[in-house]
């Protein structure tokens, strides 16, 4: 039997790649004569660059670059394609881990550090820059990055502005640097969010990263106003309102496209080719819900493994009930009940995740249909 291991991170537990070994643990004690093949994905967010660079055979570099909070900070990347791919995360350079919580302020974080990180991909010669668009502290639109690359942001007085995503608000003309020749750039986002709205950049995500009430209404505002004054389409285009707008920035100041990041990993990876060998698929994820439907890589793993005629299981920390998303598995094991789930069992997830592989290593054995635990 061959068994192709291709789960996402548990956020904040474990990471793709030891999630992949832990079910492989599991399944190699019920199943020790199994051809087993693993390949950790992501979706365009954290961990989007490991995936890659795993499943690529790439190399990672170094640049120095500035957190959100302005401290030089050494943000890692990826090259593959012999140098001529870099692959960035944008969490490297202005990720929310980076800053404690006291001090999380979205109006005063800025991607500054995305644009130092694309002028070193493009100084170390790459000819195409992928972005993971996830894990982000700021709510600035690519205010910070695009003045990063030469981008100059002038009010109404002429006066330049360098600061707080606030500033914005007093926004009357943007000036393009001269002779900015940036490689091909691609966004890849993990959400479809456009800019602006209820289900925007600063209505879904900013006061995760430390909004108050009154904020929310500026940092909104101040994302309409750039949104005018920039001009086009791309405020309305999903993605958009990725990584607190870096998605509209992309597309505004790189002229990036924005594609989805699992399709963007699995093609990077060759996941297709590797579903297509396999005669059983398993993904995994911390969590499965309603965005599960939304691009995220357990569904899209699902969707190519249906596609191929092949059994498709996955196993996770914790789900929310929905119907579609039961749909998409031959079975579905959650490896902590509700009531567990509220206790701190971060400790026992290794345990509790290889436990549930030898489960599906014993179910696998026999005919199984559609199952979920």
């Amino acid at each position: 039997m061959r068994i192709l291991i291709a789960p996402d991170k548990f956020k904040g537990v474990l990471t793709a790649p030891a999630v992949a070994e832990l079910i492989v643990a599991g399944l190699q004690e019920a199943l020790p004569e199994a051809q087993i093949r693993t390949l950790p994905i992501a979706d365009g967010g954290e961990g989007t660059a490991d995936a890659i660079c795993a499943g690529a055979g790439g190399e990672w570099q170094q640049s120095e670059v500035r957190d959100s909070l302005g401290q030089r900070v050494s943000a890692s990347y990826c090259t593959i394609d012999d140098g001529e791919t870099a692959v960035l995360e944008v969490s490297q350079a202005c990720g929310l881990w980076r800053v404690p919580e006291q001090q999380r302020d979205p109006d005063s974080a800025s991607s500054f550090g995305v644009g130092e990180m694309l002028l070193a991909a493009q100084a170390a010669r790459a000819k195409r820059i992928i972005v993971g668009l996830g894990g982000s502290a700021t709510n600035d639109g690519g205010f910070g990055m695009a003045r990063a690359l030469g981008f100059r942001f002038f009010d109404a007085d002429r006066q330049e502005l360098r600061g707080r995503t606030s500033e914005l608000l007093r926004l009357e003309s943007i000036v393009s640097p001269d002779g900015l020749e940036l490689p091909g750039i691609v966004g890849a986002a993990d959400v479809q969010t456009p800019l602006l709205g209820e289900r925007g950049a600063t209505r879904l995500f900013a006061e995760q990263k430390g909004a108050t009430a009154e904020q929310l209404e500026v940092l909104e505002r101040s994302l309409a106003h750039l949104a005018e004054v920039a001009g086009g389409e791309a405020q309305h285009i999903p993605g958009a309102g990725a990584a607190g707008g870096l998605g509209f920035g992309l597309m505004t100041f790189c002229g990036a496209p924005i594609r989805s990041g699992f399709d963007v990993v699995a093609e990077e990876i060759g996941l297709a080719a590797a579903v297509q060998e396999a005669d059983v698929v398993i993904t995994g994820e911390g969590r499965l819900d309603a965005q599960t439907l939304e691009g995220k890589a357990p569904a899209g793993v699902a969707r190519l493994a249906r596609a191929e005629g092949k059994r498709v299981f996955a196993i996770v920390g914790a789900m929310e009930d929905v119907p579609a998303v039961r749909a998409l598995f031959d079975s579905i094991s959650v490896i902590s009940d509700p009531a567990e789930a509220r206790r701190d069992t971060f400790s026992q997830t290794p345990e509790l995740l290889r436990a549930a592989a030898r489960r599906f290593a014993e179910k696998l054995k026999h005919p199984l249909g559609s199952d979920n635990e």
